[in-house]
């Protein structure tokens, strides 16, 4: 996708996701708690499918030419799915630029990372949550101190204190792509397949606050939502009423917006379905929901 514009960042908040309609929910967290470096940083978003070489010369080229004493930051996010092209990003654009600084996040680098090319290809890494430990880093190369460690376990904050990411989602993300969203973190089931079993439990976003955020991206034409919540399900009245915002947006309940057009996504664990959340699920058009 095209980089959010900025001109001459000096960071550069970077993903490659699996396909272009995926739009990175991570990113648009870190950007919306840049505080006073959001206006010399920029947003770009490629898909694994790329060649290394066109990002590489992309993400320089929005950079600008390395100027002598001037730190540049790239923040790139790793998973699973990205993490051999990364690393073979992050190989090139160290060899054509050494002095810029990588700071790498996300999941894959946020467990026995010690023995990863990728990190060891890498200035710093922000293990678990980065939204305001991203921004204190680049705070700190940018004007110093410089910081000691590589390896740096990201603050979890109260989650009142993040700014949420929603108003980050362009037009372009609204009409053509999936919009992720969530109204919690975490999860406090154990499942030993599951990265999320290593959190001590979940945390709700404040519900009116995270309404508001969503009422904005419908006002906005936003149609498709994916919850990304662990367990949609947890906590039932917070389930209900958020479901109900959504219910009361439909042709019946006069909200003007076509069936077809609204489609939600949520994780569940289908063992905590009582009669009142499968009536309210009941009450949606069939094809609307995916559990």
């Amino acid at each position: 996708m095209p980089p959010v514009h900025v001109a001459s960042p000096s960071i550069v908040l970077c993903t490659l996701n699996a396909k272009y309609i995926h739009a990175s929910l991570g990113l648009r967290y870190l950007l919306a708690n840049m505080d006073d470096l959001r206006a010399q940083t920029a947003l770009c978003e490629f898909t694994i499918a790329r060649k290394p070489q066109e990002l590489v010369d992309e993400m320089l080229a929005l950079l600008g030419p390395a100027q002598t004493g001037a730190v540049q930051i790239i923040g790139l996010g790793v998973y699973i799915w990205n993490v051999t092209q990364s690393t073979e990003l992050l190989r090139l654009l160290k060899a054509t630029r050494p002095a810029l600084k990588i700071v790498l996040g996300g999941p894959e680098v946020s467990h026995e990372c010690d023995q990863q090319a990728i990190v060891q290809l890498a200035d710093h890494v922000i293990t678990g949550w980065g939204d305001v430990s991203f921004a204190k880093l680049c705070r700190a190369l940018l004007h110093g101190p410089q910081p000691l460690m590589k390896v740096m376990v990201g603050e979890r904050p109260p989650l009142d204190e993040i700014a949420l990411p929603y108003g980050e989602y362009s037009a372009a993300d609204l009409a053509q792509r999936l919009l992720y969203v969530e109204a919690s973190r975490g999860c406090p089931f154990k499942c030993e397949f599951c990265l999320s079993s290593l959190d001590q439990t979940a945390w709700a976003f404040d519900l009116d606050r995270f309404l508001v955020a969503l009422d904005a991206l419908y006002q906005r034409g936003a149609r498709n939502f994916k919850f990304v919540d662990r367990t949609f399900n947890l906590r039932i009245d917070a389930s209900l009423r958020i479901l109900q915002f959504f219910l009361d947006r439909l042709p019946a309940a006069g909200g003007g917006v076509s069936v077809d057009d609204l489609f939600l996504h949520f994780e569940v664990v289908p063992d905590h379905l009582p009669d009142r959340l499968k009536a309210m699920i009941a009450r949606f058009p069939p094809g609307e929901l995916q559990l």
